[in-house]
């Protein structure tokens, strides 16, 4: 059997509060040794209490887990499942600490993250080896999946949320349609440091080159004419720090100024509608085009998608059998990334 190397599976995600006392301790792990004021920590905190300080995070991984058990009880794969976040309840150490006490040995891991950079994986290679090296002798070996921007499972059910979005819009409007497809921005150093050294990537390293292939199959995969431009969103470093840009309210402002009255956001930077989605979109974009006279809806992330989940399966096949990477385009991927890959800068 392919999965026969491992003996676990472990999804490693960013962990969010899920009530409003969490939300300022929650807020300190993840920017704990930055010396960020505790102004800006209530500043922050002020999105989630919007929500009862609930991230909708935590529930969608225990969503994705679900389906992901019974996608592989369905193909025959006994897997037991662990979670472990990076931030907040269940957090990673304890997990592994438990897998340990379970007799674990192996262990494949998936990250809520599908490209490449210094947050979205090299981070979370990191954060599994010091939860190993806090767990001792008896941790289990972790493998983490690599990034999968490009495999079918993660561009199909962004194709088929657009389609949906686009079609949720005014019959009128629908044919002029501009779309926004919309990833978390980072400081410009820490793109350039993006992906492999020696891989040859210009500005923006492979973040932005892997941001820019996943727009261009979901554009053409519509099958329809659509003008689209990559956008960031959910910047929080100083104004002095340069960051990716252009950010999706300018973007909204300058396209008003050009005619344009309807646009679609589609949020291609993420797994799953979580709180950067529902607030940094659905409320400060969705203001930004209302108050711009904008027709605006916004396509939803990947989630449960039965396609999504089966990709899940089969990267788990791919890194036990130690295949080539399977994706739809020709940017370099790796099972395991070179010491010097992504790191922050």
């Amino acid at each position: 059997m392919p999965y026969d190397p491992y003996d676990a599976f472990l999804l490693v995600s960013f962990g969010g509060p899920e009530s409003n006392d969490d939300v300022i301790p929650f807020l300190e792990n993840v920017t704990r040794g930055r010396n960020i004021p505790k102004e800006r920590l209530a500043e922050v905190g002020q999105h989630y209490y919007l929500y009862d300080g609930v991230s909708p995070i935590n529930q969608q991984c225990r969503d994705l887990i679900a389906a992901v058990r019974d996608d592989l009880a369905g193909a025959g794969v006994d897997l037991p499942i662990y979670w472990g976040n990076r931030f907040w309840t269940p957090m990673l150490t304890e997990t592994v600490a438990q897998m340990a006490r379970d007799g674990v040995r192996r262990a494949v891991a998936l990250a809520t993250s599908a490209y490449s950079n210094y947050s979205s994986h090299r981070a979370y290679l990191d954060d599994i080896a010091a939860a190993r090296e806090a767990v001792g002798p008896d941790a289990p070996d972790i493998e983490l999946i690599r990034p999968f921007f490009d495999h079918p499972g993660f561009i199909e059910p962004l194709v088929e949320h657009t389609r949906d979005a686009l079609d949720r819009l005014p019959e009128d409007q629908r044919p002029a349609a501009h779309l926004l497809f919309s990833a978390h921005s980072i400081p410009t150093a820490m793109a350039d440091a993006s992906g492999a050294p020696g891989h040859g990537y210009g500005p923006g390293g492979a973040y932005a080159a892997q941001l820019a292939e996943v727009a261009r199959l979901i554009s053409e995969r519509l099958g329809e004419d659509h003008p689209y431009d990559l956008v960031y969103q959910s910047r929080s470093g100083p104004p002095s720090q340069p960051w990716l840009e252009p950010d999706v309210n300018d973007r909204l402002a300058e396209l008003a100024q050009e005619g344009v009255t309807a646009v679609v956001v589609v949020p291609y930077g993420f797994v799953s509608d979580h709180m950067e989605v529902v607030y940094d979109l659905d409320n400060e974009a969705r203001e930004t085009a209302e108050e711009l006279g904008m027709h605006f809806v916004r396509a939803h992330s990947p989630g449960t998608h039965p396609r999504f989940v089966t990709m899940v399966r089969e990267l788990v096949a791919e890194r036990a059998s130690g295949a080539e990477p399977f994706g739809l385009t020709s940017l370099p991927s790796c099972h395991d990334c070179p010491e010097g890959c992504c790191r922050q800068r």
